[in-house]
Order: structure tokens, then C-alpha cells, then sequence
């Protein structure tokens, strides 16, 4: 089809009113879908249900330490599970601290213990005379938006390319001593699926921040979820950070929470020996120890990393088709249009659609009015505030495939007439 871009008013005009109508037969259909959140489908779920037997009432319950899984103790989790995780988070088991089932709580304690007590001995932040400065990679994950928004920081959006984030940006941003923090994902990034270069990921090691306790908060949340053969890698930020003598400018985060259950997956922290000891210092008035039971129960169902390879693989089996389902959809409907680009990850759990300027609200609000519930327009952005508003994070994971393809199907439709209601203004 020939590009709107190119296209006459009178050729958008008679192309918007036959796309209204087909907009108006998926409204009819009275819909119920869902693409808004990176949620696995329930039958991703049922593939970690055989890890309920592992562990019963006639289990032996002590670890390789000689640790009783079922009492106190063990602030740092068991060294099994420290094992695990090292192994699936590319560090070493003594760096590790293992939490509970969230990374994402973790990151919130790590702010919060910073927050309130500072960084091992700086001034905490809430004594600061000035408001605490965060670096957000954009278009990025809404929910490390939201934490630092919680704490009433500012935050400072920095583009992302096909590498990483603009780091000619961070390191002049870095000068300043109020910035504290970056927030990365590394590998498949939410939403974009982009994997960090060699040359960013030693270039945020050589940072030389203004302050004492800048850290980086790298969330590993995709480290094994590839959706194909092809397992791609990224520097060990930790190793850099040594190799560039700064040890403790990391705090490295991971979980099994797309990998087993969400609700009930374990969560972990790498990082230095010296943040791990200060880490430590304050955990100890916080809990006597994590679920050790589950710590247990995940040791023993995946065995090792390779059984966490396996596993992982299963789960791109189901997910595939869906990402596959919606590019191709992308292509067919989309392609040529010049209303639009999006990414093609090889792993993780979305993508990222890029539409017109002053187009993507529009396009939410039509695809909600037809009964298809996406991520909300800007949630990509520090305070929901994308300044072009053509952000848009799909996520196809949930809903069964006839249902992905549906909705993208009906997406389509929604850019195709936002985009010329823009055009035609």
C-alpha cells in the first residue's frame, strides 16, 4: 500500500472512513483482551507445577551447610541457592544475597536502606539539602520509574540507542554529585529488547561520578530469557567494575519470577564484598533470614544452571509464536505505512512500538474502546511524560496466540487511524 506520508487529504480521508468501519466490527465484538502487562500465560506457569512436589512433608530439609531450612537464620541465603544464582546471573556465590520472590522489592529496600541510612557511611539522602537525581534510560521500565518517583527524585530520562543508554550523557549527568543511581536492564530490555555493548557496559564501569555512593541498579530480569537458540551475552558489569577499580559501583539484581512462579519465585542481589557487608548491617534488624524452604524447593527442582537453560527454553517454546505472531502482523498491516517502527528482540518480554508524534494516547484509548487493554501511553517515561507521546510497550505473553493475533490485528487498525488524524490536521 502506498505510504500515508504520501498520500493526498482526499486519499487519507476515504482510507480513515474504511478503517472506521473496520474498527467499529471489533468493537461489535464486544472484546476482553489484555497485552498490557508482561505477565506468563498460564501455561508458562504450569511448567514449573511438577516444583511443588519436590519438597513435602517427608523431605529432608537441611542444606549442604547443615542448615535446618525450616528455622532462623542464614541472613544471606543458603549456599546452594547462592549458587544457583551466581550461576544464572554470570557472579559468584560469596557476592550474593538471596531475598525473597521479588527483585523488584529488593531494588525498593536497596533505595529505601540508602534512603534512610545512606550508602556505607555517606549522608543518607533524606538529610540532603538537595533533591536526589536519578538517570532513567527511555523509553524503560515503569515500575523503576515508579520507585524513585515514590521517593520524590528527580528523574532524568536518557535516550536509548541500539547499544544502550547515551553514555556521552551519562558521564557528563554523572559530574553532578546529586545524581545518586541508573537504573539499567541489560539484556532484552523492558521495553525495547536491547542488549548492552561491550563498550557501554565497560564505559559504565569507567564512570567517575561526582558522588561517593552513585550506584548503578543493573536489573538482570531477562538474563535467561532468550526466545531463540541463540543465547545472547553481555559483560559481566561486576567484573568491569573491578577491572576499572570500582569495585563498589554496582548492585546487580535478578529473580526466577518469569522463570518459575511470580508470586513465588526467589530473588537475589550481587554485589561487592564491602555493599554486601554494608547491606548485611542493616538487613540483620530487618528479617532473621528468607523463605529457605523455597530456597530449597527451586535448588532442587532446577539442579543447576543447566536445568534453568531447560526449563528456560520450554518457556520460548510457548512465547515465540506470539512475538513471531505479532511482528508478522506488524509487517503485513503496518509495513511500507511509514506510521510506525518497532523492535524485533531476541529474548525478554515485549516490544516496543514507535508510532507518529502525538499519536500513541489515541492509540490506547481506541484499542480500550474496542475492548484490548494495553500499557498505558508514557508509562515508558519518568512520570508517565513521553515528550513525543509514540511510545507504546506491547506485551504478548499473556493471552493465548488466537488472542495476540487478534489484538494486534485490531492495533493496527488503531495506529493506522491515529496516525492519519494526525496527517490530516
Amino acid at each position: 500500500m502506498k505510504s500515508y506520508v504520501q498520500m493526498s487529504r482526499e486519499e487519507l480521508s476515504n482510507e480513515l472512513e474504511a478503517l472506521q468501519k473496520d474498527y467499529q466490527s471489533y468493537v461489535d465484538m464486544h472484546l476482553s483482551l489484555n497485552m498490557a502487562r508482561g505477565k506468563p500465560s498460564s501455561e508458562q506457569l504450569d511448567l514449573s507445577r511438577p516444583m511443588l512436589d519436590v519438597i513435602n512433608s517427608g523431605s529432608d530439609l537441611i542444606a549442604s551447610d547443615g542448615t535446618d531450612a525450616r528455622n532462623y537464620g542464614c541472613l544471606d541465603g543458603l549456599p546452594e541457592a547462592k549458587k544457583l544464582m551466581a550461576d544464572m546471573m554470570d557472579s559468584k556465590p560469596d557476592d550474593m544475597i538471596i531475598y525473597g520472590n521479588s527483585s523488584l522489592n529488593i531494588m525498593f529496600d536497596q533505595i529505601s536502606r540508602s534512603y534512610s541510612f545512606g550508602v556505607m557511611g555517606e549522608t543518607p539522602w533524606c538529610k540532603l539539602d538537595q533533591k536526589v537525581k536519578w538517570l532513567c534510560p527511555v523509553p524503560g521500565y515503569d515500575r523503576h520509574f515508579g520507585i524513585t518517583e515514590f521517593f520524590g527524585f528527580e528523574m532524568i530520562p536518557v535516550e536509548m540507542s541500539e547499544e544502550g543508554p547515551d553514555m556521552d550523557k551519562v558521564e557528563e549527568l554523572v559530574k553532578d554529585p546529586m545524581v545518586k543511581g541508573i537504573w539499567c536492564v541489560p539484556k532484552y530490555s523492558n521495553p525495547g529488547g536491547v542488549v548492552y555493548s561491550d563498550e557501554v557496559v565497560k564505559r559504565l564501569a569507567a564512570l567517575n561520578p561526582a558522588a561517593k555512593d552513585f550506584r548503578i541498579y543493573w536489573d538482570n530480569a531477562y538474563c535467561v530469557h532468550h526466545l531463540y537458540d541463540e543465547e545472547v551475552e553481555v559483560l559481566d558489569i561486576l567484573k568491569a567494575c573491578e577491572a576499572a577499580s570500582h569495585p563498589d559501583m554496582v548492585y546487580k539484581f535478578g529473580s526466577t519470577s518469569k522463570i518459575s512462579f511470580p508470586g513465588a519465585g526467589i530473588a537475589a542481589m550481587a554485589t561487592s564484598q564491602a555493599n554486601k557487608e554494608d547491606i548485611l548491617s542493616k538487613m540483620t534488624h530487618q528479617t532473621i533470614g528468607h523463605d529457605k524452604i523455597n530456597q530449597l524447593r527451586h535448588v532442587r527442582f532446577f539442579k543447576d544452571i543447566d536445568g534453568i537453560k531447560e526449563h528456560m527454553k520450554k518457556h520460548a517454546d510457548i512465547i515465540r509464536p506470539k512475538f513471531e505472531a505479532v511482528n508478522a502482523i506488524l509487517e503485513e498491516y503496518l509495513g511500507g505505512l511509514e506510521v510506525g517502527e518497532w523492535t524485533h528482540p531476541k529474548g525478554g518480554y515485549f516490544i516496543s512500538f514507535t508510532g507518529l508524534d502525538h499519536t500513541a494516547k489515541r492509540i490506547v484509548s481506541l484499542a480500550k474502546e474496542a475492548g484490548v487493554v494495553m500499557t498505558g501511553a508514557g508509562s515508558t517515561y519518568p512520570y508517565k511524560k513521553d515528550p513525543k507521546d509514540s511510545n507504546i510497550r506491547i506485551a504478548p505473553t499473556l493471552p493465548p496466540l488466537e488472542e495476540i493475533q487478534m489484538a494486534a490485528k485490531l492495533f493496527t487498525i488503531c495506529v493506522k487511524i491515529a496516525s492519519i488524524e494526525v496527517l490530516m490536521k
